[in-house]
């Protein structure tokens, strides 16, 4: 799986440095969206939007993280939270940064590595939305049903990448690319065997209580 993710990063990333079928479905799609914009429409996806707003989502999930780890003895919740912040905040950026693509608004070129200072690639509204609110269906898992866990793990991505291209704020390209690197980022953190990593007992009590299970 995580290879499969590379990969469609990688092509996308290929594919964009030059214009194409891709880039040319991007600006269709965005006209469309602007022609299709009435007011009330845009304050409900801008409200949506909020969802990807990796500040706050960030927050929430590390401050669950830390009531589960005051509730059950033990900082291990609080190592995916923590991993993912570490993660999201060394490879967003520089990616955006070294891709260099201008926004859906922005009058000139639309294919990557074209406009220094431009970070419109790969969509941070969708890493933050699928990292954050995946982490945070794995810390209550315990406390959900499968419905509502996969709901939670879900809905948000797939409500912020429509909000973002019908705002305009990112190229459908920019979604789809920020959804496979949210996705592997996610993977490489659900794939770390936090409950194996060793502790001391100031930071675990020993036995844990039976009925606060690790995830």
């Amino acid at each position: 799986m995580e290879a499969t993710l590379v990969v469609v990063f990688a092509a996308l990333t290929v594919l964009l440095s030059r214009s194409g079928p891709l880039t040319a479905a991007d600006v269709w799609l965005r006209d469309v969206a602007d022609a299709h914009r009435p007011t009330v429409a845009y304050w409900v996806a801008r409200v949506v939007n909020l969802l990807g707003n990796g500040g706050w989502v960030m927050t929430v999930t590390l401050l669950v993280s830390l009531l589960l780890a005051w509730r059950r003895r033990t900082v291990r919740p609080v190592f995916p939270a923590a991993a993912a912040a570490v993660l999201t905040a060394v490879v967003i950026e520089p990616l955006k940064r070294l891709t260099a693509r201008p926004a859906p608004h922005y009058r000139g070129p639309v294919e990557l590595f074209t406009v220094p200072g431009r970070e419109s690639y790969p969509s941070g509204h969708l890493v933050n939305t699928v990292v954050w609110f995946g982490v945070l269906a794995l810390l209550l898992a315990p406390y959900l049903a499968p419905r509502a866990r996969r709901a939670l793990a879900v809905l948000p991505s797939v409500l912020v990448l429509v909000s973002t291209v019908y705002l305009g704020f990112h190229w459908l390209t920019d979604d789809i690319a920020g959804l496979a690197l949210g996705l592997l980022l996610l993977r490489v953190i659900c794939r770390v065997p936090w409950s194996d990593v060793p502790l001391s007992r100031r930071l675990e009590a020993v036995p844990q209580p039976a009925e606060r299970p690790w995830p």
